[in-house]
């Protein structure tokens, strides 16, 4: 696998296949632990409204999980613009306008969340 100068990633070929790492790649472990923690979070929602936790302590819980997921959700975000569509704005082409689009439509879904 290689990247390219703006750090996107670069296909290359293995038994055959090509495989694509995408710009998230050098912080995955990190990712994984994040998810892992808002996991957490979740499994700890059922369990307060299993054990009848009141409602307002519920609530927020529920904004801290969602906080923490648009947290990651920006993240990600900020990773593919920086690689992503950086790669693409090097490569020129149509294939800017597309990862612009892209990431457009991206952040207009997280906006409506």
């Amino acid at each position: 696998m290689t990247t390219t100068e703006a750090g996107a990633a670069a296909p290359s070929e293995d038994n055959g296949h090509e495989t694509v790492t995408y710009g998230y790649h050098h912080q995955k472990g990190e990712h994984l632990k994040r998810l892992r923690r808002i996991e957490g979070q979740i499994r700890g929602l059922q369990r307060m409204v299993d054990e009848d936790a009141y409602c307002i302590d519920i609530l927020t819980q529920v904004s801290a999980s969602t906080k923490a997921l648009q947290s990651f959700a920006l993240q990600l975000l900020e990773e593919h613009l920086r690689h992503c569509v950086a790669d693409a704005a090097v490569k020129g082409g149509s294939e800017i306008d597309a990862k612009v689009e892209e990431a457009t439509k991206a952040i207009g879904r997280l906006l409506r969340t």
